[in-house]
């Protein structure tokens, strides 16, 4: 007698994970780093130390109070004063398919929540919505942001990660440059600090306008920070630029930055600064 019997019916076989699923690749130096040790890192790459970019979300949960950050103007929205179209189509197609990819209504999001306990108006930009550009609606809720941080009291913080100033509307996306300087020249008259967080990237008219007026500066390691490209300005003053031209690290060797704070530490030291500031 048989001590058993094979099942007729074949075993389900299990699906292997893809690579994709367990592994990812740093930008920076093409590490392959386990996903879980990626994210368990804040996607950060341990051997280069490059920091990927962030989400607004992951950036609001990791430096506010879990369950604090409450968006304020979360309707304003883009605008298209041209009608603009180009040979990939029209603008409001792109702003409508970057809506729908990201969940957002803009390249920014505003609110308020606690750090460590002390109440913060913060705006975060994010790459993802085309390319973090500053247009109409970006200058309008970093105002708002400003205005509310004036009305309740709190120190303001800008997380800045932007390709610069969204050309698709003209004049109007550039005239966001002196708007966003003005309410926050209207916070420093309130004597309420600013400070401007630096983020891979930060270029073009976000960095000529409020990432460059905070008065505090930090930025993330080996961030790239500046206002024309590399190219460009090497065609212009015909002179071969440093290899670290642009990155955090050359801005704050020149004194445009004050300090690079590594992602894990962001939240202590912007505590420890706004409760050296006397924010409560």
């Amino acid at each position: 007698m048989a001590w058993f019997h094979k099942s007729k019916e074949a075993a389900p076989k299990s699906e292997a994970p893809k690579k994709e699923d367990i592994w990812t690749q740093c930008p920076a130096c093409k590490a392959h780093i386990y996903k879980e040790e990626w994210d368990r890192n804040l996607k950060v790459c341990d051997r280069c130390h490059f920091h990927e970019r962030l989400t607004w979300e992951e950036r609001a949960n990791l430096l506010m109070d879990e369950g604090t950050f409450v968006e304020i103007c979360p309707k304003v929205s883009w605008n298209d004063p041209l009608k603009f179209s180009d040979s990939k189509g029209p603008y409001a197609e792109k702003a409508i398919e970057n809506c729908a990819k990201t969940g957002m209504k803009e390249s920014v999001a505003v609110g308020s929540g606690k750090i460590k306990g002390i109440k913060t108006s913060m705006a975060i930009m994010d790459f993802r919505f085309m390319g973090g550009s500053l247009a109409s609606g970006t200058g309008e809720k970093i105002l708002l942001g400003a205005l509310y941080a004036i009305k309740h009291k709190q120190p303001y913080i800008i997380i800045s990660a932007s390709g610069g100033a969204r050309m698709h509307e003209g004049i109007v996306s550039l005239m966001q440059m002196p708007k966003t300087c003005a309410a926050l020249a209207q916070l420093r008259e309130a004597n309420l600090p600013y400070i401007s967080i630096m983020t891979d990237p930060t270029t073009g008219g976000v960095s000529a306008s409020f990432a460059m007026v905070g008065d505090i500066h930090i930025a993330e390691p080996r961030s790239l920070i500046g206002f024309a490209g590399r190219r460009v300005i090497e065609e212009t003053i015909k002179q071969k630029l440093p290899d670290d031209f642009q990155t955090a690290e050359y801005l704050v060797e020149h004194g445009f930055v004050d300090m690079i704070v590594h992602r894990k530490d962001m939240r202590e030291m912007l505590f420890k600064i706004l409760k050296y500031a006397g924010c409560r």
